[in-house]
């Protein structure tokens, strides 16, 4: 074993302790895969992420990101979380105004402005409607019939994501799934709160065969929510989220619409730092 530093940050909430927690491991190189998802596993965080040398050119470090049970190409809170975290750590960007992270997603850019990061969000590897007996499968598990949905796809950048719409942030707050209903699907849930208050929508997160089956505050999701959005012409105006509001957090999502990409962004607070030994 060698001593780590070591990092826990909050991610995508103005408030400490009411966003997305995150594990990071700094220096992480020498770790074998099987050491990384053991540790993971410990932590009982939704995700540790480790920090490596980038090993792609224009990359200003390299990150692998995993839950208790499995390594994911991309994900979104460690993506934020795991800037911070390296700047916090001594990280020297290449560049004025963003990072470069190299994970197994590819490439990503990520803007950082004081404590608020933002995520260009990936390429959607999946994105297309659902069959009418997948769409009854998910609306079963979330305790709705397929007509309670306006809308559902598949809106897949790493984790297998299925967005489904409905008619308002009421009736996403009003849903109470048995977890055992969801099978090993992933659901992200949106709705439009009524205008005038500080968060246009409200998101929540499913996660079937995960032990954390309710995720605070996704970045994934929210990123393939946006793309989703604009893609069917839902709005294609710049927004905020809010997300975690059902089980007792305050997460804020902020999207960012470019001419030709979509921006997740939230604040970063650093909440633990020491050292682990691995």
């Amino acid at each position: 074993m060698r001593s780590h530093t070591y990092s826990e940050v909050d991610v995508f909430s103005p408030v400490a302790y009411l966003g997305n927690p995150l594990a990071v491991v700094h220096d992480a190189q020498g770790l074998s895969a099987e050491q990384m998802q053991r540790f993971a596993k410990w932590t009982n965080l939704a995700e540790t992420t480790f920090l490596l040398p980038p090993t792609r050119p224009g990359a200003d470090y390299r990150v692998r990101i995993f839950s208790a049970t499995q390594e994911y190409p991309f994900a979104g809170h460690p993506t934020l979380g795991s800037a911070f975290a390296w700047l916090q750590g001594g990280g020297r960007p290449k560049n004025d105004g963003y990072l470069v992270q190299e994970c197994g997603a590819g490439l990503l850019k990520v803007r950082t402005t004081g404590q608020h990061f933002a995520f260009q969000a990936p390429t959607l590897t999946r994105f297309e409607p659902l069959s009418a007996q997948k769409l009854s499968q998910v609306a079963a598990a979330v305790g709705l019939t397929p007509e309670d949905i306006l809308d559902a796809s598949w809106i897949v950048n790493g984790p297998e994501w299925i967005g489904i719409r409905l008619n308002s942030a009421e009736g996403v707050l009003a849903l109470n799934p048995d977890p055992q209903d969801l099978g090993e699907l992933c659901i992200g849930v949106i709705g439009a709160h009524q205008q005038g208050g500080d968060t246009q929508y409200e998101v929540r997160a499913f996660l079937g065969g995960d032990p954390v089956w309710e995720d605070p505050v996704t970045g994934s999701l929210n990123a393939g929510l946006a793309h989703w959005l604009r893609h069917s012409g839902v709005t294609t105006r710049n927004y905020v989220a809010a997300q975690g509001t059902a089980i007792g957090y305050r997460g804020r999502i902020h999207i960012q619409y470019d001419a030709e990409d979509i921006w997740v962004g939230g604040q970063v607070t650093a909440c633990v730092q020491g050292q682990v030994s691995l």
